[in-house]
């Protein structure tokens, strides 16, 4: 299996085209935030310390987001082309079953989906940090880079289960389209979630990049938020709300809610995906 989730890195890496690509959605919505967004959205919290450095830091969680959907997507697509150009009968010939195949390509995906996140993380930090002397806190670096984990695996799994029913190269380049595109409102970074009607917030909340934004952006702003608007206030969760940095389900959702969320969430998918690479085991044995 080790050498089938090389052989996937190795080819994803290999296609730079193909890597600037699968980052276009993030690379979108970082660039209409800096040239659009951010003016408006500073507009409504102007008597807010510190808005641009708070503001660059949500941008960030988003963006990550956004990468880890689209970057695992586009390492997954692999698993389709091998399919169509029959190179995973090649592969079954070796020492790996189906299930192994399957499994390689999740884990290689989720592999992607990190070290893409990780370097854009960086990259970032340093554009926000050149022009707006955004200052992180280093303290919070650890748990980011744990929610970076969660949300390959999560993102991943998700898209593993969508692409069991595309067949063909031609469907991947439309289904890729669509989630590199409907991914950036899906997270709340084109437009602030608590902004929305209450059926476009429901559809938000059923899908996992939401709870993975709001995870990102409860670990990284923390104690700028704190800073900003002091303790439990009213403007506080406001705020809170409005930008998506907690979910309100009943509630608005703790960190410690939002991290069960995420672990029931990867817990489901892990499970539908094991069962469908069983039921695919079995299919090809018979």
């Amino acid at each position: 299996m080790s050498a089938i989730v090389k052989r996937n890195l190795t080819l994803y890496f290999r296609n730079r085209s193909g890597v600037f690509f699968s980052l276009m959605g993030a690379l979108i919505s970082f660039v209409l935030y800096i040239v659009f967004l951010k003016s408006n959205i500073k507009a409504g919290w102007s008597n807010v310390p510190n808005t641009n450095q708070l503001l660059d830091t949500w941008l960030i969680a988003g963006t990550l987001t956004i990468a880890g959907i689209s970057t695992s997507l586009t390492s997954l697509s692999q698993m389709i082309k091998d399919k169509e150009s029959h190179v995973d009968w090649d592969l079954s010939l070796t020492d790996v079953n189906k299930k192994g195949m399957a499994y390689a390509y999740v884990l290689s995906a989720a592999i992607v989906a990190f070290i893409m996140q990780f370097v854009l993380f960086w990259i970032m930090v340093a554009y926000f940090a050149w022009t707006d002397g955004l200052s992180m806190d280093w303290k919070v670096l650890p748990t980011t880079f744990c929610v970076m984990a969660v949300s390959s695996i999560l993102a991943t799994l998700v898209n593993q289960l969508l692409l069991r029913f595309v067949k063909s190269v031609d469907s991947l380049s439309k289904i890729s389209t669509l989630v590199g595109t409907a991914s950036g409102f899906l997270v709340g970074t084109y437009i602030p979630l608590g902004t929305l009607p209450d059926s476009a917030q429901t559809v938000m909340k059923l899908t996992p990049g939401t709870y993975i934004a709001s995870l990102y952006r409860q670990v990284m702003m923390d104690g700028s938020l704190a800073d900003a608007f002091g303790k439990g206030t009213s403007q506080l969760l406001d705020f809170e709300q409005k930008m998506g940095v907690r979910i309100k389900l009943t509630s608005l959702m703790s960190l410690e809610d939002t991290w069960k969320m995420v672990a029931v969430l990867i817990l489901i998918f892990l499970l539908i995906v094991r069962r469908q690479a069983r039921k695919s085991a079995k299919v090809t044995n018979q």
